[in-house]
């Protein structure tokens, strides 16, 4: 085999496939980009990688050496060229660059800072008209913190959860959410009849059900299927 054919989500990506399936190190081979890779609107639709072709170069010839000469080189490892290439990219950078994107085609010049835990990482949204982003409800910005997941695991070798906040809205809705379960609790109680909320996403349905989990009065399960689902709150 003188030839391949790689891809890769990068040129240095693909370039290092090829010179594994050859066998070879980067100064025996030439290498051509077929294709440079893209991210496609947004960083999700129409994402091509790179395209490259390696092929082998040919022997160098090498002239007899004398053996006077021979023997007197001194026994030193030849050192080979260090190879230049760009680190892979990096998964929360890329997230942040998807979630930027998005803020300038709505018009916003927006920041984002990227705070790691232990199970989650947070990128915090910083910059002017935010509500743009958080949208009804939190809608907009559960839908961007979807698709922001998507673009980080592209490029992460395993799974990352990311969450996505802005102003302090997810502090501000879990406590809207806590104020609301305890109100609805307590006209289940009066009432004796069950109450079903509107559809919400699984991250708001689980902050009513722990609220209300150790609730003496009354319980919780939910019901119907995404993206309908609800809550319903009745009597123990």
């Amino acid at each position: 085999m003188s030839k391949v054919v790689v891809s890769g989500k990068t040129v240095e990506e693909a370039v290092r496939q090829g010179l594994t399936q050859l066998g070879v190190s980067r100064d025996r081979v030439s290498v051509q980009i077929l294709t440079q890779p893209s991210k496609g609107f947004l960083g999700l639709i129409g994402v091509k990688d790179a395209k490259v072709e390696l092929a082998l170069l040919p022997e160098p010839e090498s002239e007899p050496m004398p053996v006077e000469t021979a023997t007197s080189l001194p026994l030193e490892p030849a050192v080979p060229e260090a190879e230049h290439t760009n680190a892979d990219p990096d998964p929360y950078e890329e997230a942040v660059r998807f979630i930027q994107d998005v803020g300038k085609s709505m018009g916003l010049d927006v920041t984002v800072d990227v705070q790691h835990a232990k199970d989650v990482t947070t990128l915090h949204i910083f910059g002017p008209d935010l509500g743009l982003i958080i949208g009804r409800r939190g809608q907009t910005l559960d839908a961007l913190q979807y698709l922001a997941n998507i673009v980080a695991n592209r490029y992460s070798g395993s799974y990352i959860r990311i969450v996505l906040d802005a102003e302090n809205f997810r502090e501000r809705r879990k406590k809207t959410l806590e104020e609301l379960a305890d109100r609805l609790a307590g006209r289940v109680i009066r009432s004796g009849k069950e109450v079903v909320l509107e559809p919400m996403s699984p991250q708001e349905r689980k902050v009513i059900h722990a609220k209300l989990q150790d609730h003496p009065q009354v319980k919780t399960f939910s019901k119907g299927e995404e993206p309908n689902r609800r809550i319903v709150i009745t009597l123990k």
